[in-house]
Order: structure tokens, then C-alpha cells, then sequence
């Protein structure tokens, strides 16, 4: 039965939720509907559009919205925890390659493509003004083991200097991220990115050379 009364302001009360139990088939994929949905509703409107409409292009009622999502804060974390598990599975991914160095470097370079490509969701749910760090530090904890892990690989390798931390690389990407953002930009993530990873290349390592995308 649906309740009679859902809010959409952040932080508001809702009805209360059902104990934690396995989700269904049919309700992991509504609950996948929603987050896609949301995604493309937050970066588009920003992070003021009323919760109708994220349920209405997700195709699920507004009752089965607020059953995942008590909240708007809730919806907000489910997204950054998502985003970054995503990133943090790619870097596991790229620890086992055969070539640390490219996989390094293309982890690092896929990682700005998608930040920026992702900018308007991330600077939406950045300005929507609730605290979510603490419910994603956990997450945060597994991405940056994970990049520890794929850094000290490409280290091994001789393919990044001895020196850099995986804090630097974070920081680094995050302000490549963040520069070409900015109004009077006068260069493109790829060409600043390019840049930061011959600074993190010991003297004389050749720049490896992705196979091309296009085609």
C-alpha cells in the first residue's frame, strides 16, 4: 500500500522503512531504474527537481521511490557511493595487467574522462548542501586502497616515480578535473592530464602509447 504522504525535502522524515533484507530481482532493477534516473535528472535540473519527476522517468511509483530512498540526502549517497565503487572496481581491475605503466596511466586517464564527463552530477550533488562524507568515507577508504594498490604495482614496474602517493595522484586528478573546468579554460583534461603523468614518470621512461579509440 502506498503511504498517503511522502516528503521531498532533504532531510525530512519519511515512512518509516522495513528492516534491511535482500532485495528482489524486481526491486534491485527498480532500484537501478531510480539511481539511473536520477543521475540524468540531477545533472540536467540540478538537485532541486521534485522526486515526481525522477519517479516518473524512472517508470516506478513515487510509494516505491521513497522505499529505497527515505530522502533526498539517501539518493544522494547511493549515487557518490555507486560512482565510486564503479572507480574503484576499474583500478582493481588494471592491477593484474601485464603492462603496469599503461595500465596505471590509462586508469588514470579514463578516470578524468569520466569525472569530467560527470561534472554537472558531481557539482549538482556537491552543491546540494547535506553531509554525505561520512556515509561514503568507507567507499572513499576502498578506492583510494585500490589505487594504492595499482600505483605500488606501476612503482614496481619502474613506470612512476618511487615518490608519489597515492593521496598525489588522487589530488592531481581531482585539480586537473577542476582546472579545466574553470571559465577562462584554456585546455582540455586529456592535454592537462597528459602533462601531470610525465611528471609522474621517472627520468627517461618513454611515454606508453594507448591504442587508438576511434573507428
Amino acid at each position: 500500500m502506498e503511504p498517503r504522504h511522502v516528503p521531498d525535502a532533504i532531510g525530512e522524515r519519511a515512512p518509516v522503512e522495513e528492516p534491511l533484507r535482500p532485495l528482489r530481482a524486481d526491486a534491485q532493477r527498480n532500484r537501478a531504474r531510480v539511481l539511473e534516473a536520477a543521475e540524468s535528472v540531477f545533472a540536467a535540473e540540478g538537485i532541486n527537481v521534485p522526486v515526481d519527476v525522477i519517479a516518473e522517468k524512472a517508470g516506478v511509483g513515487i510509494g516505491t521511490l521513497y522505499r529505497h530512498f527515505p530522502t533526498k540526502e539517501k539518493l544522494f549517497e547511493a549515487i557518490l557511493i555507486g560512482r565510486i565503487a564503479d572507480i574503484t572496481a576499474d583500478a582493481l581491475a588494471c592491477v593484474n595487467s601485464e603492462d603496469p605503466g599503461r595500465a596505471f596511466f590509462g586508469f588514470l586517464e579514463d578516470l578524468v574522462e569520466e569525472t569530467s564527463s560527470k561534472r554537472d552530477l558531481i557539482q549538482a550533488l556537491l552543491g546540494a548542501g547535506v553531509e554525505v562524507e561520512e556515509a561514503v568515507a568507507e567507499t572513499k577508504q576502498g578506492l583510494e586502497a585500490a589505487v594504492g594498490e595499482l600505483l605500488q604495482v606501476a612503482q614496481r614496474a619502474g613506470a612512476v616515480r618511487s615518490d608519489v602517493t597515492t593521496e598525489v595522484v588522487l589530488s592531481l586528478v581531482g585539480a586537473t578535473c577542476m582546472a579545466a573546468d574553470r571559465p577562462l579554460k584554456t585546455a582540455m583534461p586529456r592535454e592537462m592530464l597528459t602533462i601531470v603523468c610525465d611528471g609522474l614518470r621517472p627520468p627517461n621512461v618513454a611515454r606508453p602509447t594507448r591504442p587508438s579509440r576511434e573507428g
